[in-house]
């Protein structure tokens, strides 16, 4: 059952494109960890997906319908957490609980319950007496105790401590997981990516540039090295269909393939001759730098 679906999707603002041409599918129970730099347009396609925007070319589609022809049926199926959410500040906890309640028919009030004793949450606590932490789990807590079908996570853990943050991660996918849920979420760390997703899609100016099981991107991806002064440039390498960026870094260029690291030394030494090749598996932090860092 295809859940998200995006077909040839453009938005902009002002005029200034930010996503163009978007083509992406996500399958039920899938977790795809969504990857860019800042204002790379993660959480433009993301509002995109909770109908908050239209695109401005193509069509964008959740559990097989446009979210804005039924944003509250839509909505009552998506559990959303955002990094710039904010909870009604004079309200207690409880009380925001009781809010979410009222909004959500399936809400689980044994598995609210649950979750608020397992986070220690103080019921009668207001949110703005909450630490950072404690209020980003009234967030989640709020979002998945209807058991929704897709989990949206936009960057919610941002600002936390790393204890936090993993806590935090892993809770909220590993709940929903175990039941089939798909989950979207963005994050900056590559360790949370790595450690919970089963597919990356990286957005980087405006495009989609990977989008790849994990498992797929350990053992098919390499990272090329060759000397500058060699006579191949970054545009010979990017030449090649499988040659994703290239770029130069002191006396050496660097430049990142879908191709297992034999595979690519042999395409560059049978493509354009280079002899001096070193060729080896990227991790996924060294990978994200050297796309988005990346000069021809």
């Amino acid at each position: 059952m295809c859940v998200l679906e995006f077909n040839e999707v453009s938005r902009g603002y002002g005029g200034e494109e930010v996503l163009s041409g978007i083509n992406l599918q996500v399958h039920a129970g899938e977790v795809i960890g969504l990857l860019g730099r800042n204002g790379a347009g993660k959480t433009t396609l993301i509002r995109l997906v909770m109908g908050m925007l239209r695109p401005e070319k193509g069509r964008v589609k959740v559990f097989g319908e446009d979210p804005r022809r039924d944003p509250v049926a839509t909505r009552r199926r998506i559990g959303y957490v955002a990094e710039d959410q904010e909870l009604p500040p004079f309200l207690k906890v409880r009380d925001v609980v009781a809010m979410y309640r009222e909004l959500y028919t399936g809400w689980d009030e044994a598995f609210a319950t649950d979750l608020m004793n397992r986070f220690e949450l103080p019921p009668a606590r207001k949110v703005k007496d909450l630490s950072r932490g404690q209020a980003r789990q009234v967030a989640l807590l709020c979002a998945v105790s209807h058991r929704p079908d897709l989990l949206i996570l936009d960057e919610p853990a941002g600002g936390l401590d790393p204890a936090a943050r993993r806590e935090f991660m892993e809770t909220s996918i590993q709940l929903l997981n175990e039941e089939g849920t798909t989950i979207l979420f963005s994050s900056h760390h590559m360790s949370d990516v790595e450690r919970m997703a089963s597919r990356l899609v990286m957005i980087h100016e405006k495009q989609k540039w990977i989008d790849s099981d994990l498992d797929d991107i350990r053992e098919g991806y390499s990272l090329a090295q060759l000397p500058a002064s060699g006579g191949i440039d970054g545009a010979k390498l990017l030449s090649i269909p499988q040659c994703l960026c290239a770029r130069t870094r002191g006396d050496a260029l660097h430049a990142v393939f879908e191709l297992e690291p034999d595979a690519c030394a042999r395409t560059l030494r049978e493509t354009l001759g280079a002899q001096q090749v070193q060729s080896r598996t990227i991790n996924l932090e060294e990978m994200f730098i050297e796309l988005v860092g990346r000069n021809s």
